[in-house]
């Protein structure tokens, strides 16, 4: 079944009747080629490219609870490519522009709106660094405008410029960044892998990893014993419990992350606004709604739920931007749980067990990470060996201390990044 506006008229005239399920729901194989554990954006993205890229369509995707019920679902839906260091420029440049044809690539809409994003400073050495940051990433062949105050109160005139503590100097913005619909991304991968022959296997929790000599041999699961020779671990905040079944230790930290979301208002943001001295940042919906979050819950928990101190803080620093935000009502909030890692930075690596992969550490930052973190993750599965623009997001450097990727520049504190 491909989408088409005729296709959409008809079924409109007919009583939407001719709709068929956008994927199998089919019972697991007791073996596999490869088998990817996590149902989300950046698991099934992985399925997707490792079918599509590379050939390979005897897979599976191992989901405990229905596809997508995870942090894809629970974000604030923000794509950009403003990234400062090598490493994370090119890896997250790689991926927006999978972003710009992805809805064509799936045939399905994804709702990629390139609305823009402005990230404001505050300060003088606030603007310097933004200025560096900006021309780190026109040089790495992304966009970048300086907007000095004027600037940026033509674009966005109903913010606090005058804010005592925190007057607005300018803002850093990045024309193609934007906002895109978290749960058509992961339906869109899971129709695409699915009609490349993957098995999406929901309600199929993993319970164990078989390793032989050294090697991966397959999983245990709840749905019973699953062979295969490649197994990627791919589940973000449950990336330290999942790799404990094969003996493994991760740097990785689970925290919460909260996002909500206010009434459905007339449209009166038009791009995503970050608020540099908050740690703040805003866009409105499609339905209307103001999507807002800030601050990870600052102490470790795998519960997908906030707590109301954070939700202050946040709402907080929303009212110092904007005061007229606190004249909508909140609909509704939710958490995430995050993969922290200890320099704020993503790890695509093999580990020390043949066959086994990782893909983990996306910390708040996962969902625009989501084409090219499968882009990537499947070029390693495929070949062993990693993709060009994933290359210093390797697990060793957290133990030798050579290739930190510093983004944020908060030191080795998991919670800080």
């Amino acid at each position: 079944m491909r989408f088409s506006a005729l296709k959409i008229i008809r079924e409109g005239l007919t009583g939407n009747k001719g709709w068929t399920p956008h994927w199998r729901d089919p019972e697991p194989k007791s073996e596999y080629d490869a088998i990817v554990i996590g149902g989300g954006g950046h698991g099934l993205s992985t399925a997707y490219y490792l079918a599509k890229n590379h050939g390979m369509t005897n897979i599976a995707v191992l989901e405990k609870g229905y596809l997508g019920g995870g942090n894809v679902g629970r974000n604030t839906t923000i794509v950009r490519a403003n990234y400062f260091l090598p490493g994370n420029s090119e890896f997250y440049s790689h991926s927006l522009k999978l972003w710009e044809g992805l809805e064509e690539d799936l045939n399905y809409n994804v709702m990629h709106s390139q609305r823009g994003i402005i990230n404001l400073f505050h300060s003088d050495g606030q603007r310097d660094a933004a200025a560096r940051r900006g021309n780190a990433m026109i040089n790495q062949g992304d966009d970048a405008i300086l907007l000095d105050r004027e600037g940026v109160r033509k674009m966005l005139p109903y913010l606090d410029f005058d804010n005592a503590r925190f007057p607005i100097y300018g803002g850093l913005y990045h024309p193609r960044g934007g906002t895109a619909r978290h749960d058509a991304v992961a339906w869109g991968y899971a129709r695409g892998a699915d009609q490349r022959g993957v098995d999406l296997i929901q309600n199929c929790e993993v319970t164990g990893i078989d390793i032989e000599n050294g090697k991966v041999t397959g999983v245990q699961t709840t749905r019973g014993a699953i062979r295969a020779k490649k197994v990627g671990m791919v589940v973000a905040g449950r990336s330290g419990q999942v790799a404990a079944m094969a003996g493994m230790r991760l740097p990785i930290e689970s925290h919460v992350l909260q996002a909500f979301v206010t009434e459905g208002l007339k449209p009166v943001i038009d791009h995503v606004v970050t608020f540099g001295m908050g740690h703040f940042y805003i866009s409105q919906s499609d339905k209307g709604g103001l999507v807002f979050g800030g601050d990870i819950d600052f102490y470790a928990s795998y519960a997908q739920r906030g707590n109301l101190p954070t939700a202050e803080h946040v709402i907080e620093a929303g009212m110092t931007l904007m005061p007229m935000i606190g004249k909508a009502k909140m609909l509704r909030s939710w958490g995430g749980i995050m993969d922290m890692s200890p320099d704020g930075s993503p790890i695509i690596d093999r580990t020390h067990i043949e066959g086994l992969y990782l893909n983990t550490g996306w910390c708040y930052g996962g969902f625009k990470a989501v084409p090219a973190s499968g882009w990537c993750m499947a070029h390693l599965m495929a070949t062993d060996t990693p993709h060009e623009v994933a290359a210093r997001y390797r697990l060793d450097r957290f133990e030798t201390g050579r290739g930190l990727l510093d983004e944020e520049g908060t030191g080795s504190q998991h919670n800080l990044h």
